[in-house]
């Protein structure tokens, strides 16, 4: 009975040593990385500057980004397989996240489309990567554009959307110009939290966008001037 009792208190025992195993795997999970720069710089001078000059008293109703859409149309994916796949991957080099390839709903006799042809690329992008990616784009992509002469202030959509256009893929420092198949640009869209346009511009603005007549850059992790 003794023997009995001593394997029945064991197997009790690791029963009730096993939940405190699993119990330490998704603390594990939880680890992130360290947090970007540009989210840094909204946290601590964006959100404290949009707060004063609009008076916000609620924390909830200071303007944030929400998320970023980068979109390729290309009119010859359905006849060009490996362009579509060049696209594809240089994509996400640049996002750093697989993009999805979009196709057509319907079926077009004017066009040569029919339904369900691959005709873009997309990537929509939230959290981390997002603010990656708009770090990247304003303190390296955009001052490689030549003739650049500040970004057009009047693209915002009327519901606090910022929509800016890329002509040459190659501006972004991800893409070996040796190995690129074909130049081709690109739709970015900047999602915001407030459906009010002058909102959304002051949010990008403090962010660092260099909009057209901007005097003094800001500096990402500097208070503004």
């Amino acid at each position: 009975m003794a023997k009995k009792d001593d394997k029945q208190g064991k197997s009790k025992a690791e029963k009730g040593a096993a939940p405190a195993e699993k119990s330490e795997k998704p603390a594990a999970r939880e680890e992130k990385g360290p947090k970007p720069r540009l989210q840094t710089h909204y946290e601590d001078f964006v959100r404290p500057r949009l707060a004063e000059r609009f008076g916000f008293e609620n924390p909830l109703q200071i303007p944030r980004i929400e998320k970023v859409v980068v979109n390729c149309g290309i009119g010859e994916a359905g006849r060009n397989q490996k362009l579509l796949e060049s696209v594809v991957a240089e994509l996400g080099q640049i996002t750093g996240q697989q993009p999805v390839v979009t196709r057509s709903r319907k079926s077009i006799a004017n066009f040569n489309l029919r339904e369900g042809m691959p005709v873009g690329v997309s990537v929509t992008l939230r959290r981390n990567r997002m603010y990656e990616f708009l770090d990247r784009l304003v303190s390296v992509a955009i001052p490689r554009v030549r003739d650049f002469r500040g970004l057009n202030t009047r693209s915002f959509d009327g519901r606090g959307n910022y929509t800016l256009g890329v002509k040459e893929q190659i501006i972004f420092p991800e893409i070996d110009y040796d190995r690129v198949n074909k130049i081709h640009g690109m739709d970015i869209t900047v999602v915001t939290s407030t459906p009010k346009d002058d909102e959304a511009f002051a949010l990008l603005r403090e962010v660092g966008f260099p909009f057209r007549g901007e005097e003094l850059p800001i500096v990402v992790g500097q208070p503004a001037a």
